[in-house]
């Protein structure tokens, strides 16, 4: 943690709102890319990477250095992410992000250089969201140490710290997430060309 870093933590911690504006300014864009694998789309990712950067605020005088203030805040945005899944398991919540349908499902469409065909951005933006729907199936546990790992490139360690488990238990559910994120798309993509044909 840099001396910056410290002072920023200090006198956010006082309650100096432009101090931690500053302090989460380098964290922002993190933040809101692990909630939105965590979540599955723009606007969940939004209000969850809010809420983390509220409940950072509100529990930055509890934080006492023990670990890195990064590995901290992910762990926040993470744990306030998985409560609100798990919340909404509980009320049968149904999101209605703007998509597209397909006879396939939904796709968000992302345009990409004019070199690429119409037909090479439909499977990649395809095969994105196999990707995203089987990550975003897999329970909360596997979830979180995917995301972490694959997608925002975290170490082991680092998401040992962020999860508050052992690096047995990180290294584990990694190795168990990869092998049912394996089979999951191996049955979609058999079933995709499928349907194709």
């Amino acid at each position: 943690m840099s001396d910056l870093e410290k002072l920023l933590i200090k006198k956010s911690q006082s309650g100096d709102i432009e101090s931690f504006e500053l302090l989460i300014s380098s964290y922002d864009k993190r933040a809101y890319n692990t909630a939105y694998r965590v979540m599955g789309n723009e606007e969940d990712a939004k209000d969850m990477a809010q809420e983390a950067m509220i409940r950072v605020f509100r529990a930055l005088k509890d934080f006492k250095g023990q670990s890195a203030f990064s590995t901290w805040l992910y762990r926040i945005v993470i744990n306030v992410c998985l409560d609100e899944l798990r919340r909404r398991k509980n009320e049968k919540y149904v999101s209605m992000d703007s998509t597209v349908q397909t006879d396939s499902g939904e796709l968000h469409i992302e345009l990409c250089s004019d070199k690429e065909t119409p037909e090479a951005v439909y499977e990649r933006v395809e095969q994105r969201e196999l990707i995203k729907n089987a990550i975003h199936e897999l329970n909360d546990d596997y979830k979180s140490v995917i995301v972490l790992r694959e997608i925002q490139g975290f170490s082991y360690e680092e998401i040992s710290n962020i999860l508050d488990c052992s690096l047995g238990t990180v290294k584990s559910r990694i190795n168990r997430a990869r092998t049912m994120l394996r089979d999951k798309l191996k049955v979609r993509m058999e079933l995709s060309q499928e349907n194709r044909v």
